[in-house]
């Protein structure tokens, strides 16, 4: 177990080097640019927090229902990356001393506020009902991975389309750059859990 709290000190540590680093992205105007609070910078930062708190209660949920450990070694992983990108976004709205929600719907900073929700807890692209985070707490060993990995694979799908918005619409650097690396390692993932899938006879859903 040291090589995994060794690693996840060590997320920690470039997680909080990644978040200070906003400080500095000024754009060369020499001084500490504050994005709008209903911009995209801001927008993407509130959004994601949210759908990754998510991904990281999927993940530990599945964790508990499972013995097998590429599932439990993935939902780790998942957990880990996004709790710390979690509060990365969370950290930089602090920076910039800005509102952790907005009366506005989510994705209104993608053009998106006016789409219709799944309802039931979903709230935006990708994230599962409440009703489906029950059922994932109620199966146990292979019935729980297969509905997590195309829980998960959902949930995937709606965080890259979420980080491109970002991308193509967010003003900081290292925010970008967070957001790129999203949709690179997501999309990574994705591959994984379709063979994770395939292997157990089952596939994503829809």
């Amino acid at each position: 177990m040291g090589w995994i709290a060794g690693t996840a000190a060590a997320a920690l540590v470039a997680a909080g080097a990644i978040t200070y680093a906003v400080a500095e992205d000024d754009g060369g105007g020499g001084g500490l640019s504050v994005p709008g609070a209903d911009g995209a910078d801001a927008g993407f930062a509130r959004d994601m927090a949210v759908h990754h708190q998510q991904a990281v209660e999927m993940s530990y949920l599945v964790r508990d229902r499972t013995k097998n450990p590429e599932v439990r070694r993935l939902a780790y992983d998942i957990a880990q990356t996004q709790a710390n990108q979690r509060g990365m976004l969370l950290g930089w709205l602090d920076l910039w001393d800005l509102p952790k929600v907005s009366a506005k719907p989510p994705m209104s900073w993608m053009g998106m506020g006016d789409m219709p929700e799944r309802g039931d807890g979903s709230l935006m692209p990708g994230m599962a009902t409440d009703t489906e985070l029950k059922k994932l707490g109620t199966l146990n060993g292979k019935q729980a991975e297969i509905f997590y990995l195309q829980l998960m694979t959902d949930h995937h799908k709606g965080g890259i389309h979420m980080a491109e918005g970002c991308v193509a619409r967010c003003t900081v650097a290292v925010e970008k750059s967070l957001a790129q690396g999203m949709v690179d390692a997501q999309q990574s993932e994705l591959t994984t859990m379709k063979q994770m899938l395939r292997e157990r006879g089952a596939g994503p859903r829809g």
